[in-house]
């Protein structure tokens, strides 16, 4: 399905959505403040291997190098949740692709692609880019909404662009990629969410449940060429189609898409 066509079948379910009284709103901001744990530590995972990283890169240690990079990634992707949400500045910075000129994506062409070293000022601004995301995540004011807005878009990206090939080409990394992507979701849901849902319409929670399970599913083949893309793209359509339908349900707005479509 092209872009404008899911946009349109995710924007008609937003449209003919009506807020409801906010009955949930404190206890979800409440467990949206015991998720910020959890999401620092994924932050603190990847900066640590950023640091190491930068230990590597100084030795001119290609395969630490690498090895490093693959390490700092797990924490990264399971935090978009987070910087989809709240920082998405951040997240151009740390993490844009495909034709990167900073962060991850910059070091990777050269690490990966040429196996080359030369990239200690990249990784020095990667570094000082998730210390202010390390900042960040523990400070930022912290509410559902916000995060229920990341998990939406996360879900999205997912399916339509990071299917379409691949994230991490040189490194290929790209299926770990959305594994953990789908790891950060799953967590997000199930530690701010899924109760609340459950409590308004439990058909409606094992639905979304079931969706994450199954972009789980489909994101554990072995290799990306064995990714049934077409699928995916589905099933994330219909995660966030049955997230924007469970917001009103919860006190919540329906998340849109906007930071991924302007």
């Amino acid at each position: 399905m092209h872009l404008r066509h899911a946009l349109a079948r995710i924007g008609t379910v937003v449209c003919g959505l009506v807020m409801s009284t906010p009955a949930f709103t404190e206890t979800l901001d409440d467990a949206a403040e015991r998720y910020r744990p959890l999401m620092a530590a994924d932050i603190d995972q990847s900066l640590a291997g950023a640091q190491k990283l930068n230990e590597r890169i100084s030795a001119k240690d290609v395969a630490g190098a690498q090895q490093a990079w693959i390490d700092a990634r797990v924490g990264w992707e399971r935090a978009e949740v987070f910087t989809a949400g709240f920082v998405s500045e951040l997240d151009e910075l740390i993490d844009a692709w495909p034709n990167a000129q900073t962060g991850f994506h910059a070091i990777e062409a050269n690490l990966f692609g040429a196996k080359n070293t030369a990239v200690s000022e990249e990784v020095k601004s990667l570094i000082f880019h998730l210390s202010d995301l390390d900042v960040k995540v523990r400070y930022t004011p912290f509410n559902a909404q916000g995060l229920l807005n990341g998990t939406a878009r996360l879900a999205y990206e997912v399916g339509e662009s990071k299917s379409d090939g691949g994230e991490s080409r040189f490194s290929g990394t790209s299926l770990d990629d959305m594994r953990n992507n789908v790891a950060g979701i799953a967590l997000a849901y199930k530690t701010v969410f899924a109760e609340a849902v459950r409590t308004s319409d439990a058909n409606l929670a094992d639905q979304i449940q079931a969706k994450i399970d199954d972009m789980g599913s489909l994101v554990a083949v072995r290799e990306l060429k064995s990714l049934d893309t077409d699928v995916l793209r589905t099933k994330s359509e219909d995660l966030v189609i049955a997230l924007q339908t469970a917001a009103p349900k919860i006190g919540l707005r329906a998340p849109t898409l906007e930071d991924l479509t302007q």
